[in-house]
Protein backbone atom coordinates (compact mmCIF):
# COMPACT_ATOMS: atom_id res chain seq x y z
CA UNK A 1 0.00 0.00 0.00
CA UNK A 2 0.82 3.25 -0.81
CA UNK A 3 1.58 5.22 2.66
CA UNK A 4 3.96 7.98 4.66
CA UNK A 5 7.06 6.25 6.20
CA UNK A 6 10.29 7.13 7.91
CA UNK A 7 13.21 7.32 5.38
CA UNK A 8 17.04 6.81 6.72
CA UNK A 9 19.85 8.37 5.24
CA UNK A 10 22.47 6.71 6.40
CA UNK A 11 25.42 9.19 4.84
CA UNK A 12 24.08 11.51 7.71
CA UNK A 13 23.22 9.05 10.46
CA UNK A 14 26.17 8.44 13.22
CA UNK A 15 24.87 5.96 14.78
CA UNK A 16 23.74 7.57 17.91
CA UNK A 17 20.76 5.22 18.71
CA UNK A 18 18.68 7.84 19.67
CA UNK A 19 16.18 7.59 17.34
CA UNK A 20 15.89 3.71 17.92
CA UNK A 21 15.30 4.75 21.49
CA UNK A 22 12.50 7.22 20.83
CA UNK A 23 10.91 4.52 18.49
CA UNK A 24 8.43 2.55 20.79
CA UNK A 25 7.48 0.19 18.37
CA UNK A 26 11.04 -1.54 17.79
CA UNK A 27 11.20 -0.62 13.82
CA UNK A 28 14.82 0.71 13.88
CA UNK A 29 18.22 -0.69 15.09
CA UNK A 30 21.44 0.06 14.96
CA UNK A 31 23.35 -1.91 12.88
CA UNK A 32 26.99 -1.85 11.91
CA UNK A 33 26.95 1.91 13.50
CA UNK A 34 23.92 2.92 11.41
CA UNK A 35 20.48 3.07 12.49
CA UNK A 36 18.23 1.56 9.86
CA UNK A 37 14.09 0.76 9.21
CA UNK A 38 14.74 -3.05 9.68
CA UNK A 39 10.65 -3.54 10.13
CA UNK A 40 8.34 -1.42 7.73
CA UNK A 41 4.85 -2.77 9.54
CA UNK A 42 5.98 -1.36 12.58
CA UNK A 43 6.62 1.96 11.59
CA UNK A 44 3.44 4.08 12.30
CA UNK A 45 4.15 6.79 10.04
CA UNK A 46 3.35 9.32 13.37
CA UNK A 47 7.73 10.13 13.65
CA UNK A 48 8.75 10.24 17.11
CA UNK A 49 12.26 9.55 15.82
CA UNK A 50 12.14 12.74 13.66
CA UNK A 51 13.01 15.19 16.53
CA UNK A 52 15.46 12.77 18.15
CA UNK A 53 17.78 12.82 15.71
CA UNK A 54 20.72 15.48 15.91
CA UNK A 55 21.91 15.33 12.60
CA UNK A 56 18.83 15.31 10.40
CA UNK A 57 19.34 11.66 9.17
CA UNK A 58 15.44 10.78 9.09
CA UNK A 59 12.58 12.51 7.17
CA UNK A 60 9.45 11.38 5.59
CA UNK A 61 8.68 9.90 2.65
CA UNK A 62 5.22 8.46 0.70
CA UNK A 63 6.10 5.27 -0.93
CA UNK A 64 4.96 1.66 -1.04
CA UNK A 65 5.57 -0.54 1.88
CA UNK A 66 3.18 -2.89 4.37
CA UNK A 67 0.65 -1.87 6.68
CA UNK A 68 1.36 -1.01 10.29
CA UNK A 69 0.44 -3.92 12.09
CA UNK A 70 -0.34 -3.04 15.42
CA UNK A 71 -1.18 -6.54 16.84
CA UNK A 72 2.28 -7.59 15.44
CA UNK A 73 3.86 -4.25 17.92
CA UNK A 74 2.59 -5.40 20.26
CA UNK A 75 3.48 -9.14 20.40
CA UNK A 76 6.79 -8.26 20.19
CA UNK A 77 6.36 -5.26 23.25
CA UNK A 78 4.90 -8.12 25.53
CA UNK A 79 7.85 -10.40 24.37
CA UNK A 80 10.82 -7.73 25.25
CA UNK A 81 9.00 -6.83 28.69
CA UNK A 82 9.17 -10.45 29.58
CA UNK A 83 12.91 -11.02 28.72
CA UNK A 84 13.38 -7.90 30.31
CA UNK A 85 11.98 -9.20 33.69
CA UNK A 86 13.55 -12.55 33.48
CA UNK A 87 17.20 -10.58 32.50
CA UNK A 88 16.42 -8.26 35.50
CA UNK A 89 15.83 -11.54 37.40
CA UNK A 90 18.60 -13.83 36.16
CA UNK A 91 21.38 -12.53 34.20
CA UNK A 92 24.20 -11.82 36.20
CA UNK A 93 27.44 -12.33 34.96
CA UNK A 94 30.71 -13.61 37.18
CA UNK A 95 33.79 -11.39 36.39
CA UNK A 96 36.14 -8.89 37.78
CA UNK A 97 32.85 -6.28 37.54
CA UNK A 98 29.94 -8.37 37.70
CA UNK A 99 27.37 -6.10 35.78
CA UNK A 100 23.75 -6.58 34.98
CA UNK A 101 22.53 -6.18 31.96
CA UNK A 102 18.90 -4.94 30.20
CA UNK A 103 17.04 -2.91 28.08
CA UNK A 104 18.02 -2.61 24.67
CA UNK A 105 20.22 -5.81 24.38
CA UNK A 106 16.37 -7.69 24.85
CA UNK A 107 14.16 -6.00 22.56
CA UNK A 108 13.82 -5.00 19.03
CA UNK A 109 15.31 -1.74 18.50
CA UNK A 110 17.50 0.30 20.94
CA UNK A 111 20.81 1.70 20.80
CA UNK A 112 23.01 -1.08 22.04
CA UNK A 113 25.50 1.71 23.54
CA UNK A 114 22.84 2.11 26.37
CA UNK A 115 22.21 -1.04 26.95
CA UNK A 116 21.62 -0.91 30.91
CA UNK A 117 24.39 -2.30 33.65
CA UNK A 118 24.97 -2.39 36.90
CA UNK A 119 28.30 -2.22 37.82
CA UNK A 120 29.46 -3.74 41.66
CA UNK A 121 32.85 -1.53 42.95
CA UNK A 122 35.82 -2.79 44.89
CA UNK A 123 36.54 -0.04 47.37
CA UNK A 124 40.42 -0.57 46.78
CA UNK A 125 42.05 1.31 44.02
CA UNK A 126 43.43 -0.99 41.28
CA UNK A 127 47.44 -1.52 41.36
CA UNK A 128 48.85 -1.35 37.70
CA UNK A 129 52.22 -3.22 38.70
CA UNK A 130 53.45 -4.76 41.56
CA UNK A 131 55.45 -2.11 43.48
CA UNK A 132 54.68 0.82 41.34
CA UNK A 133 51.70 2.99 42.01
CA UNK A 134 48.04 2.62 42.70
CA UNK A 135 44.97 3.89 39.69
CA UNK A 136 42.06 5.38 41.22
CA UNK A 137 39.15 3.10 41.03
CA UNK A 138 36.74 4.12 38.92
CA UNK A 139 33.21 5.21 41.16
CA UNK A 140 30.73 4.75 38.42
CA UNK A 141 27.99 2.30 39.43
CA UNK A 142 25.75 2.09 36.12
CA UNK A 143 25.42 2.49 32.55
CA UNK A 144 24.03 4.88 30.79
CA UNK A 145 24.59 7.96 32.92
CA UNK A 146 23.54 10.70 29.89
CA UNK A 147 19.80 11.87 31.25
CA UNK A 148 19.04 11.63 28.05
CA UNK A 149 19.58 8.17 27.07
CA UNK A 150 18.48 6.83 30.99
CA UNK A 151 15.60 4.65 31.50
CA UNK A 152 13.20 6.09 34.17
CA UNK A 153 12.68 2.69 36.18
CA UNK A 154 15.64 0.69 36.74
CA UNK A 155 16.93 -1.54 39.55
CA UNK A 156 20.01 0.84 40.61
CA UNK A 157 17.71 3.40 41.43
CA UNK A 158 16.00 1.34 43.87
CA UNK A 159 17.83 2.86 47.43
CA UNK A 160 20.28 4.94 45.20
CA UNK A 161 22.00 8.04 46.39
CA UNK A 162 21.39 9.97 42.95
CA UNK A 163 23.78 12.81 41.96
CA UNK A 164 23.40 14.78 39.48
CA UNK A 165 25.95 16.71 37.86
CA UNK A 166 26.52 19.21 34.57
CA UNK A 167 28.97 17.01 32.43
CA UNK A 168 31.44 19.50 32.77
CA UNK A 169 32.19 18.60 36.37
CA UNK A 170 34.09 16.05 35.92
CA UNK A 171 36.86 17.94 34.14
CA UNK A 172 36.88 20.90 36.07
CA UNK A 173 37.13 18.82 39.67
CA UNK A 174 40.34 16.51 40.33
CA UNK A 175 38.34 14.29 42.55
CA UNK A 176 34.76 13.82 41.14
CA UNK A 177 35.12 9.98 41.54
CA UNK A 178 35.82 9.85 45.38
CA UNK A 179 34.10 13.30 46.89
CA UNK A 180 31.26 13.10 44.84
CA UNK A 181 30.47 9.75 42.71
CA UNK A 182 31.42 7.18 45.81
CA UNK A 183 28.21 5.55 46.69
CA UNK A 184 26.10 7.13 44.37
CA UNK A 185 24.32 6.71 41.15
CA UNK A 186 25.54 9.12 38.70
CA UNK A 187 23.73 10.61 36.18
CA UNK A 188 24.39 13.70 34.24
CA UNK A 189 23.69 16.03 31.57
CA UNK A 190 24.08 19.57 29.84
CA UNK A 191 20.96 21.66 29.50
CA UNK A 192 22.86 23.97 26.43
CA UNK A 193 24.11 21.43 24.52
CA UNK A 194 21.03 19.29 24.99
CA UNK A 195 18.63 22.26 24.41
CA UNK A 196 15.98 20.14 26.84
CA UNK A 197 14.59 20.50 29.90
CA UNK A 198 15.48 17.80 31.91
CA UNK A 199 12.54 18.47 34.41
CA UNK A 200 9.83 15.88 33.40
CA UNK A 201 12.35 13.04 33.50
CA UNK A 202 14.20 13.88 36.33
CA UNK A 203 10.49 14.21 38.23
CA UNK A 204 9.33 10.49 37.05
CA UNK A 205 13.29 8.99 38.12
CA UNK A 206 12.62 10.33 41.60
CA UNK A 207 8.94 10.01 41.78
CA UNK A 208 9.15 6.70 40.93
CA UNK A 209 12.07 5.03 42.29
CA UNK A 210 13.19 5.25 46.21
CA UNK A 211 15.91 7.56 46.00
CA UNK A 212 17.57 8.43 49.42
CA UNK A 213 19.36 11.60 49.03
CA UNK A 214 19.91 14.26 45.89
CA UNK A 215 23.17 15.94 45.16
CA UNK A 216 23.58 18.24 42.71
CA UNK A 217 27.26 19.53 41.52
CA UNK A 218 27.07 22.36 38.76
CA UNK A 219 29.90 24.24 37.27
CA UNK A 220 29.66 28.25 38.23
CA UNK A 221 28.49 29.77 34.25
CA UNK A 222 24.78 30.61 34.23
CA UNK A 223 23.71 27.60 31.73
CA UNK A 224 24.40 25.26 34.62
CA UNK A 225 21.30 26.78 36.27
CA UNK A 226 19.21 24.96 34.15
CA UNK A 227 20.43 21.72 35.27
CA UNK A 228 19.82 23.05 38.95
CA UNK A 229 16.41 24.33 38.22
CA UNK A 230 15.11 21.04 36.84
CA UNK A 231 16.63 18.98 39.47
CA UNK A 232 14.97 21.46 41.96
CA UNK A 233 11.43 21.01 40.14
CA UNK A 234 11.53 17.71 39.84
CA UNK A 235 12.34 17.51 43.43
CA UNK A 236 9.04 19.53 43.98
CA UNK A 237 6.98 18.07 41.66
CA UNK A 238 8.39 14.42 42.90
CA UNK A 239 6.06 14.87 46.21
CA UNK A 240 8.65 13.64 48.05
CA UNK A 241 10.46 15.04 50.80
CA UNK A 242 14.49 14.09 50.37
CA UNK A 243 17.80 15.51 51.66
CA UNK A 244 19.54 17.39 48.92
CA UNK A 245 22.15 19.71 48.25
CA UNK A 246 23.26 21.62 45.74
CA UNK A 247 27.67 21.88 45.07
CA UNK A 248 29.00 24.63 43.03
CA UNK A 249 32.15 23.88 40.96
CA UNK A 250 33.96 27.15 40.06
CA UNK A 251 35.71 26.91 36.62
CA UNK A 252 39.30 26.33 37.96
CA UNK A 253 38.25 23.45 39.63
CA UNK A 254 37.49 24.58 43.36
CA UNK A 255 34.19 24.19 45.51
CA UNK A 256 32.48 27.03 45.59
CA UNK A 257 30.06 26.66 48.05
Amino acid sequence: MLRKIIHIDEEKCNGCGLCAEACHEGAIDIIDGKAKLVRENFCDGFGDCLPNCPTGAITFEEREAPAYDEAAVKKAQAAARQTDKDARQTNTEPNERRTLRMDHEHRPGGCPGSAMMQFERTESPRTVQPGTFEMPASRLAQWPCQIKLLPTKAPYFEGAKLLIAADCTAYAYANMHEDFMKGKVTIIGCPKLDAVDYTIKLTEIIRDNDIKSVTIVRMEVPCCGGLQRAAENALHASGKFIPWQVVTISRDGRILD
